[in-house]
Formats: structure tokens, C-alpha cells, sequence
């Protein structure tokens, strides 16, 4: 049977991945991150169920690891493609990561030496890495990377890993796969909070973005399950979730609903009583849209948990020497509400990942004025394009939850097998 090409390996990209391997299919995962799992591995819990995220990507992610038809690129990045449907020719330029990875076995001794530390990207800039690292401790390829952006080059690393697995010089790589499909499964980046100045992101530290909540809410996150105030260091009484940071608003050239804010926002407001019963918990909304199955209940579980809702978005995030004011309308009954919480949650939707630019142009694909993927129809061939044998699955085109994602890569994994299938049956 023709390989297939997944680009992009969260969790639509896993689930395509282990869909088409286990009908037989030779699949290569490009994933330019050191490890697959995209965000749903950043996460803590997930809605409406409040099962661990972890608890069911890691399973995926080892299955992966280990299937033998699953081939997984990391560091790497999709550079060219020529040829046309059944007879694609994909080269994939794999980044340098400074080490051996036949030699790597993820012991750690190499991080547990290292002098340097850096902000973490996977905590969302809350917690620190150092200049050799793995994302995080669940990381499939169990391997590690160097930051040569980072690395002051002390040696000890060198000295301390007996497999001689770590590389002074390193460079890029190029190499071609054959493969009757592609699917683009890019992800999504979170809307960037800086560009709506009003509510004071980065210039207060008690407002941060749902991301770094999550982060924070996370037992294997910078604070070990903590929620504190960065200003402090202490729990905080009050919580105040805003809704629609970056989503439905023609001001930050974002018109589109990201569908997930309001469900995450319960399900962290939910969580965060459930921590801290005593904490007063507040969201600001435009409007509540829980449209999923179970979804309304798991609004209504919120109500019921003592979560305050409040219809109306504040202008803006104002200060008093260290504390924090909101002022809102509340637009259900047209009274002012005036809030002092000490720390305020944004919550940010969900955009394009930057790459998603060059990917469309790399394979010549039309775009939504959102920067959105355009399928070649939005209501029947949602996973469709213009070009015969490229196929679009979760974010990649809007939006989408955890379990709209999987369904959605299960939908793109069996147009590729079907493909396939016809090219194997004609060779």
C-alpha cells in the first residue's frame, strides 16, 4: 500500500495517524514541535466529562511510538511537494535538534546538570526550562533537545551523558517521501491577548490568559496544581473569567466564534471551585454557547457549583495601585456591576497557526478570511480541497473541540485510505 503524509501531530494528527495504521497504511507524522501531542497535552482536565487530557492523549501518543507502520518526524517541517494525486513526492526538511536520537534514551541526567534556565513554552511562559530539555515529562519521542539559541556551552552535559548521544554540531536534513495523500492537520495557536490592551495582559501580573491557567491548574504545571497570584504568590478569593478575548470581534479582526472559550471557562471556573470552594468565581459573557451533547448540563452543573455568570463583556481592566477593577453592564437587567477580583482569567480563542500562510501557498490552497483552511465545501467534502489527494482534518479549517477534532480526523484518515486503496488496487 502508498504511504501517507499527516502533517501536524496533535491530536487530529494522532488520531488520523492511528486510523489509517491500523488499516494497513505506512503514515509519516511531520510534527515541528520535539514532541507530538499539540496543545491538548498542555491541558488539565477535559469537558464535559472532566477526564485527565493526559489520561487519554498519552495512551495515543505511545501507541504511536510503538505502531510500526506510524513512522514520527519531529523537529521537521513540510518544504516541497511536486507531482500530482497517487503520486505525491513530499520533502520534509528535519530541523537540527543537537542530538543522537538512536543514542538518546531520555534519561535526563543531561537537563538535571544543566546551568541554564529559560522561560518554558509548554508552561506558557509561567514555568523555566533549561538549555537542553524535554517539553514535558510525558514527551513522545522520550528524547531530548538542545537550544543552541541557549546554551552557553559549559560542557557538562557532554561529560555527564555516558552514550555520547549529545552533538556539538548539528544542521538540517532533507529527505523525500513517496505518498498517494497528504493531510494537513496544522492545529491552532491561541489568539495573542497583548493586542487588546484594555485589559492589561503582561502589564499586570494578576491577568493572565486561559492557557496559563490551564498551565497553572495542571499537577505537572509550574505550580504543581496551584492556582496563584503571580503578583503574590498566594490562592486568590476572587476570579474573574472574561469571555471572547480574540473571537467575535471585528475590532481584532476576529468576526468568528471560537466555539471552545465558553465550555473551557465553565470547565476551569468548575475545577477551580471544586479546589477552592471558598474562592468567589465570575464569568463574563456575551452569550453562553454550550451546543455539544452534554454540554447545557455541564453549564447548568456550573450554576449549580456556585460559578456567578454575568452577561456582559467589561470595557476594559482597571487598576488602583495593586488591585484590580472591572466594571461591567450587566446586559440581562441593565444594572452596573463593579467586581475587585484578584486575578483575572482571559479568555483567548483560537486562530490560524502562523505557519498556516506557508502551508497554503506550499500547497496552493485557498484560505477563509479568517486564515482558515477553505475546505472544498463547507457543509458535505469538509475535509475535501481544491486538490485532489490533500485532505484538511480538525482546526486545520475552523474551530473544533477535542472530540469534533477526532471524528474529524477519522473522516480525513478514510478519504486518504480510500485513495489508497484505489492505488494499490491499480498497481
Amino acid at each position: 500500500m502508498p504511504d501517507v503524509v499527516i502533517i501536524g501531530a496533535g491530536v487530529t494528527g494522532i488520531q488520523a495517524a492511528l486510523d489509517l495504521a491500523n488499516h494497513g497504511i505506512d503514515v509519516h507524522l511531520i510534527e515541528k514541535e520535539p514532541s507530538i501531542g499539540g496543545h491538548m497535552a498542555m491541558l488539565d482536565k477535559t469537558f464535559p466529562t472532566n477526564d485527565c487530557s493526559m489520561c487519554i492523549l498519552s495512551p495515543k501518543m505511545m501507541d504511536v511510538s510503538r505502531h510500526p507502520r506510524i513512522h514520527i518526524h519531529t523537529c521537521a517541517r513540510v518544504s516541497g511537494i511536486s507531482g500530482g494525486p497517487g503520486h505525491f513526492r513530499v520533502t520534509v526538511t528535519k530541523m537540527p535538534r543537537y542530538i543522537d536520537e538512536e543514542r538518546c534514551n531520555g534519561c535526563g541526567d543531561c537537563i538535571a546538570v544543566c546551568p541554564v534556565e529559560v522561560y518554558n513554552r509548554f508552561d506558557a511562559g509561567l514555568g523555566v526550562r533549561k538549555a537542553i530539555y524535554k517539553p514535558h515529562q510525558q514527551a513522545v519521542p522520550d528524547i531530548v533537545i538542545k537550544d543552541p539559541d541557549h546554551c552557553i556551552e559549559c560542557g557538562l552535559c557532554y561529560d555527564v551523558c555516558g552514550r555520547e548521544a549529545i552533538r556539538k554540531e548539528d544542521t538540517e536534513q532533507q529527505f523525500a517521501v513517496e505518498a498517494v495523500s497528504v493531510i494537513i492537520a496544522c492545529g491552532y495557536d491561541v489568539f495573542d491577548a497583548r493586542k487588546k490592551e484594555q485589559f492589561q495582559y503582561l502589564r499586570f501580573p494578576d491577568v493572565i490568559t486561559s492557557l496559563e491557567f490551564e498551565r497553572m491548574m495542571n499537577a505537572s504545571g509550574p505550580t504543581g496544581g496551584k492556582i496563584l497570584r503571580l503578583s503574590t504568590g498566594q490562592t486568590p478569593k476572587s476570579v474573574v473569567f472574561v469571555q471572547c478575548v480574540g473571537s467575535r470581534d471585528m475590532q481584532a479582526d476576529r468576526p468568528y466564534c471560537s466555539g471552545v472559550c465558553c465550555m473551557y471557562a465553565i470547565k476551569n471556573a468548575m475545577l477551580l471551585r471544586e479546589k477552592y470552594p471558598e474562592c468567589e468565581v465570575t464569568i463574563l459573557y456575551m452569550d453562553i454557547r454550550a451546543y455539544g451533547k452534554g454540554y447545557e448540563e455541564y453549564y447548568q452543573r456550573a450554576v449549580d457549583a456556585g460559578v456567578r455568570f454575568v452577561r456582559g463583556i467589561p470595557g476594559e481592566v482597571l487598576t488602583s495601585g495593586k488591585q484590580l477593577i472591572i466594571r461591567v453592564e450587566n446586559t440581562e437587567n441593565g444594572k452596573m456591576v463593579e467586581l475587585v477580583p484578584e486575578l483575572v482569567v482571559l479568555s483567548v480563542g483560537l486562530q490560524p497557526p502562523a505557519e498556516a500562510e506557508d502551508i497554503a501557498a506550499l500547497f496552493d490552497l485557498p484560505r477563509e478570511s479568517t486564515g482558515f483552511f477553505k475546505p472544498l465545501d463547507d457543509k458535505i467534502e469538509t475535509v475535501a480541497t481544491i486538490k485532489p489527494g490533500i485532505y484538511l482534518a480538525g482546526t486545520a479549517t475552523q474551530p473544533r473541540d477535542i472530540p469534533d477534532c477526532v471524528a474529524h480526523a477519522g473522516a480525513a484518515a478514510m478519504r486518504a485510505f480510500i485513495d489508497a486503496t484505489r492505488e494499490g488496487s491499480a498497481e
